[in-house]
């Protein structure tokens, strides 16, 4: 069973005049890494050094979380991914009927959830939408009555014609159709060379684990830190862009995207924030052997 994390404190980081926050939701079981990601076998694990201990266990099991990331800019108060949710009906059993601080974690970092302006979601997956809407009076109601929901385009529009399992149909009855009835959810183009939403915010198309996948990229100040998503789900794939998601809709599609932006960001000094990295989160891309390896950045 998926524990939700123990400490109080909100872990961030600085990039230029924005604070940075990531609201822990759940640290995810070991059972997730080989369904997730099934070509990280223990071997391959084992064999990157650096990834222990914080992204991996020495007996080569993946360290997986879910998280979201709240920061302010220019006034705007913004949240990309909503994580899973709590009292959501989930086929995965890691995600099946969540009780987890997550809104509290949220308001002590001083985004309670009426005062939320913004909602980005990289993709429209369950783990990543599933606090857009809270149970109340046993209907579905928008989380974050105040905020603009976005999503591209593409997104939006590739599950409007896709063909649903139930699993798939149900997460949408839950926390995407409730935000749509309420007149909260925006679609917006995102061309090859990215769409910025707000002074400094840019959402850059990472196209393959969805066909409408995003990035959030954020700058301030000559500073620079991307938000993944799951363009890139853990740290191993930095080591191994062919590894891809058992989900990813478009592997070799996905496989491009992640190796295309690994070199975008190799030696340069944006700050990767993973969106399932385990603590400590966040890093800087640097060349290692043939491919690359993650550099952290603790949180402050």
């Amino acid at each position: 069973m998926p524990t939700s994390p123990t400490a109080t404190s909100t872990p961030s980081w600085t990039v230029g005049r924005v604070t940075v926050h990531r609201i822990d939701e759940v640290a995810l079981p070991p059972a997730t890494g080989p369904w997730l990601l099934p070509d990280a076998t223990p071997e391959v694990v084992t064999a990157q050094d650096w990834l222990h201990p914080h992204f991996a266990g020495q007996d080569g099991i993946l360290h997986i979380a879910s998280h979201s990331f709240a920061f302010v800019v220019n006034g705007l108060r913004v949240l990309v991914d909503t994580g899973i949710g709590n009292g959501k009906e989930r086929a995965n059993p890691a995600w099946h009927n969540l009780r987890t601080d997550f809104l509290e974690r949220l308001t002590a970092a001083g985004f309670p959830p009426d005062s939320v302006d913004l909602v980005i979601l990289t993709h429209l997956h369950a783990d990543h939408v599933g606090w857009n809407t809270r149970q109340e009076n046993g209907e579905w109601v928008p989380t974050f009555p105040n905020a603009r929901y976005l999503t591209s385009r593409a997104e939006r529009e590739f599950w409007a014609t896709y063909d649903m399992e139930e699993a798939r149909e149900q997460m949408f009855r839950d926390s995407v159709i409730p935000v749509e009835q309420a007149g909260l959810l925006s679609t917006v183009d995102v061309p090859h060379r990215g769409a910025e939403i707000a002074p400094g915010v840019r959402l850059i198309p990472t196209p393959g684990h969805t066909p409408g996948h995003v990035a959030v990229e954020l700058t301030s100040q000559g500073q620079t830190a991307l938000i993944s998503g799951d363009c890139v789900h853990h740290p191993v794939q930095l080591a191994h862009p062919v590894i891809g998601a058992c989900v990813d809709i478009d592997p070799r599609q996905s496989e491009a995207t992640r190796r295309k932006l690994l070199g975008s960001l190799a030696g340069a000094d944006t700050l990767l924030l993973g969106t399932h990295f385990a603590p400590p989160t966040a890093g800087r891309v640097v060349a290692h052997a043939d491919a690359y390896r993650l550099e952290p950045v603790p949180a402050s």
